[in-house]
């Protein structure tokens, strides 16, 4: 992710304060978890934990939902929030390599699966050479975008380039594809302006498309290492009551709403 030089240096300076507000799990253990996530599906998956287990645990919890995933993790760094569920490993690690974030992976969720999305175009082989081909702008959402592109043989990487993969470690592209990148929340509206979109699962579920149905390609969910997860401070990550959130998360009750909410285009780990 590449932070903007105002807001990492807003992000530093919470993180050297450490004794600011530090939210209702540190502060008093009755508290709500205040938990921030993206609108869909995270915040209907946590709803139902909320309407239909969380008082199962003796859990309050309070959802505070957020449009980007850049402000998630501030909130969940100056003490807004208690913890966040929106975002991956390599998004998590990314950003913490990045602003110094004292963040912790509790625990995987669920994949939504990356798609090629287009408005123009029924299959990969309709896309014309020269096609314009949005990806996201963050750094591990490109790279993730990239590889699906050259796992369905649109393009070839820099060996050893993918994880961390930008446009310009594209080796090979016989089509001659335009890149553009633009924030993730824009990419459903970019494509009446794109021959393609490389879109997240969230946001294309959002504007109303069907990953399972409408994707052009779509990433597989075996072995994919961009689940969605719990994340809190680390001061929290032994906080019974996040331990207590991800055992619900994880519950075969969760489990079996996703599967019957989202017909494939969300698939529980």
């Amino acid at each position: 992710m590449r932070i903007r030089a105002a807001l990492l240096a807003v992000l530093l300076t919470a993180v050297g304060c450490g004794s600011g507000d530090t939210g209702g799990a540190a502060s008093d253990p009755n508290a709500p978890l205040k938990v921030g996530v993206s609108p869909v599906p995270h915040a209907q998956v946590l709803q139902y934990v909320v309407d239909n287990l969380a008082a199962s645990k003796g859990l309050k919890i309070e959802i505070v939902e957020f449009t980007d995933y850049v402000q998630p993790n501030t909130a969940l760094v100056d003490g807004s929030l208690d913890a966040n569920y929106f975002q991956t490993v390599p998004y998590l690690d990314t950003f913490k390599a990045e602003s110094g974030a004292p963040l912790e992976w509790i625990g995987p969720v669920h994949v939504e699966p990356l798609g090629l999305y287009s408005k123009k175009y029924k299959s990969l082989a309709d896309l014309p050479s020269g096609a314009r081909v949005a990806l996201a702008n963050d750094a591990t959402n490109e790279a993730r975008g990239l590889q699906l592109l050259q796992a369905n043989g649109l393009i070839k990487l820099t060996p050893g380039s993918e994880k961390t993969a930008s446009v310009r470690d594209v080796a090979d592209n016989p089509r001659g594809l335009q890149f553009v990148t633009l924030e993730a929340p824009q990419l459903p509206r970019s494509l009446d302006d794109t021959d393609a979109s490389v879109i997240n699962g969230n946001y294309a579920i959002d504007a109303g498309l069907k990953p399972a149905n409408d994707a052009l390609a779509l990433e597989k969910a075996e072995g994919n290492p961009n689940a969605n997860g719990l994340v809190t401070r680390t001061e929290l990550k032994d906080d019974q009551r996040i331990k207590d959130l991800l055992a619900l998360l994880q519950s075969p009750e969760v489990k079996e709403y996703i599967k019957q909410t989202f017909a494939g285009s969300v698939l529980a780990v």
